[in-house]
C-alpha cells in the first residue's frame, strides 16, 4: 500500500477546508432541498431570490477552484460514493451537479464526504506521523518542481506510477518547447539544440545557458561552478529522455512508488536546473 508523507497530507487537509469554507459560502446563497423534496427532477441547490447573480457567479467560481485541489484529497482517501446508474462519483470535485435537474448529489453529500475525508486525512496523518523516523524529513512528491509535480499528480495519487513518470517528463519537455517556440524538433533533438554548449543561438532555435557575466566579479564564482552546466543539461536531458521517458511510456509493467520516485526527482532536478539558466535568443540579424 502507498504512503504518503505528513506533510503532504496537511496540505490536503488544508485544501479540503478551504473547499469547505468556500462551499460554504457559497451555501448561504442557495436554497437547499434532498432528493425526496427535489422529487428526483429538480435541482437540489438553486439561487434564493434577492441574491445578487454577480456575487453568486463570483462565489461559485471560488468553490470551483477549491475543488480543484480538494478532489485530489478524495481519490487518496478513497472517500466516493456510489450512485446508481453512475458508478463511484466525488461529490467534492462534481459539487455543480447541485445545480442541474436529476441531480445525483444534495449538499448533505458534498458535507459527508468532506467530514469522511477529513476522519481519514486524519488517521492517515497519525499514522505518517508514528512512522516517521525521528530527525529524519518526510518524503512529500507536491514539493518537486511545480511543472513535473502538476503533471504527475493526477496519476500518482491512484498509484498510477509508470503514467506519472510519464506525464511528469512529457510536461517538462512540453513546457519549455512552449516556451521557447519549438514545436518543430522531437524531445531529444531539442534538447540536444537547446543545451549544445558550443553552438550558438540561431533564428528560431533559442538555446537555454547558466546564468552570469564572466567579466562581473560577482558572478565569477556563480559561473564558474556552472560552466560546466550546459553540457552536463545536454547529457542529463539525453538520458533521461531516452531511459526514463521513453520506458516509462511504452512499457506496460507497472512501476514500483520507489522507483517512480525516483524518476520523478530525477526530473524535479533537472526542471530547477533549468530554471537557473537564460534564454539566449539569434541576432534579429544573423542567418538562418
Amino acid at each position: 500500500m502507498s504512503t504518503y508523507s505528513a506533510d503532504y497530507l496537511r496540505r490536503l487537509m488544508v485544501s479540503v477546508d478551504k473547499f469547505s469554507e468556500a462551499f460554504e459560502a457559497w451555501a448561504e446563497t442557495q436554497v437547499e432541498a434532498t432528493h425526496m423534496g427535489a422529487r428526483g427532477i429538480f435541482p437540489t441547490a438553486w439561487t434564493k431570490e434577492g441574491q445578487d447573480p454577480v456575487e453568486v457567479a463570483k462565489l461559485e467560481l471560488e468553490v470551483a477552484e477549491k475543488s480543484g485541489a480538494a478532489s485530489v484529497a478524495t481519490s487518496v482517501t478513497g472517500s466516493y460514493i456510489v450512485v446508481q446508474g453512475m458508478g463511484a462519483l466525488d461529490p467534492i470535485a462534481n459539487w455543480s451537479f447541485m445545480t442541474a435537474p436529476k441531480s445525483p448529489l444534495t449538499p448533505r453529500d458534498v458535507r459527508m464526504t468532506v467530514a469522511n475525508v477529513r476522519g481519514r486525512l486524519q488517521a492517515m496523518l497519525d499514522d505518517a506521523e508514528a512512522d516517521t523516523p525521528g530527525g529524519l524529513p518526510a518524503f512529500s512528491p507536491a514539493l518537486w518542481h511545480p511543472v513535473v509535480w502538476g503533471a504527475a499528480a493526477p496519476q500518482w495519487v491512484i498509484h498510477q506510477y509508470r503514467v506519472a513518470v510519464a506525464e511528469g517528463a512529457e510536461s517538462l519537455t512540453h513546457y519549455w518547447k512552449t516556451r521557447l517556440g519549438r514545436q518543430d524538433a522531437d524531445a531529444s533533438v531539442f534538447w540536444q539544440e537547446t543545451l549544445n554548449a558550443s553552438v550558438g543561438a540561431r533564428p528560431g532555435r533559442p538555446k537555454l545557458v547558466p546564468p552570469g557575466d564572466p567579466a562581473a566579479r560577482t558572478t565569477r564564482s556563480l559561473k564558474a561552478g556552472l560552466q560546466d552546466l550546459g553540457p552536463a543539461l545536454q547529457q542529463l536531458a539525453k538520458g533521461l529522455n531516452l531511459a526514463v521517458r521513453n520506458v516509462a511510456a511504452h512499457e506496460r509493467q507497472e512501476l514500483s512508488e520507489q522507483d517512480a520516485m525516483e524518476m520523478l526527482s530525477a526530473y524535479s532536478m533537472f526542471a530547477r536546473m533549468l530554471d537557473q539558466c537564460e534564454v539566449e535568443f539569434a541576432d534579429e540579424g544573423a542567418e538562418a
